[in-house]
């Protein structure tokens, strides 16, 4: 009964900015942690950021610098603000997170975004 659902994506050119948002809303005990993924065609499903309950951040080194993930508790709601977009961002992008939906120690499961478009081109 927990279901994260994405906005945000789109079209842009080079150097430009977009910002994702992902909200989890459910049967949410808590959320331990929360992270973006991306996919493009003919390719595997990279981490392209993630955030802890701490607030610690981790970044794919191709992101680094230029993404920045941020998380807002009392919404149950993650972010990603994405700078100098450059082409080879283009993909699509998955909301994630790792969530207790109840009070014993095994009631944890991993949750996806159906996933949106992200387009960078001229």
């Amino acid at each position: 009964q927990v279901q994260l659902v994405e906005s945000g994506g789109g079209l842009v050119q080079p150097g430009g900015s977009l910002r994702l948002s992902c909200a989890a809303s459910g049967s949410i005990f808590s959320i331990n942690a929360m992270g973006w993924y991306r996919q493009a065609p003919g390719k595997e499903r990279d981490l392209v950021a993630a955030i802890t309950s701490g607030s610690s951040t981790n970044y794919a080194d191709s992101v680094k610098g230029r993404f920045t993930i941020s998380r807002d508790n009392a919404k149950n709601t993650v972010y990603l603000q994405m700078n100098s977009l450059k082409p080879e961002d283009t993909a699509v992008y998955y909301c994630h997170a790792l969530i207790k939906y109840g009070i014993s120690w095994y009631m944890v499961g991993d949750y996806w975004g159906q996933g949106t478009q992200v387009t960078v081109s001229s």
